[in-house]
């Protein structure tokens, strides 16, 4: 697990076909490999968690991958609820 910013953390936009969610980065994980990164929303009364594959292209830029895929996604979700349980220890 990976902290990806030090300082002030970015507010990231993501955008749907029924609107746009501003989010913030959770952490960047890694699942069998390859890079996931948790956002959550700024509003405070979501309690959604919206999971991405993560690429980081450079310093600089970085692209979201969708989990299209339900089966890894539940993967790669119960992998973020067990990294989840164990900050909470």
């Amino acid at each position: 697990m990976a902290d990806l910013y030090d300082d002030e953390v970015p507010v990231i936009t993501l955008e749907f076909d029924d609107g746009n969610v501003e989010c913030e980065p959770l952490f960047v994980f890694d699942y069998n490999g390859v890079d996931y990164i948790a956002l959550v929303p700024t509003d405070e009364d979501s309690e959604d968690v919206y999971l991405y594959e993560y690429n980081e292209i450079n310093d600089e830029e970085f692209e979201f991958i969708d989990i299209e895929d339900d089966d890894l996604f539940d993967e790669v979700a119960a992998e973020f609820e067990r990294i989840m349980d164990e900050t909470e220890e």
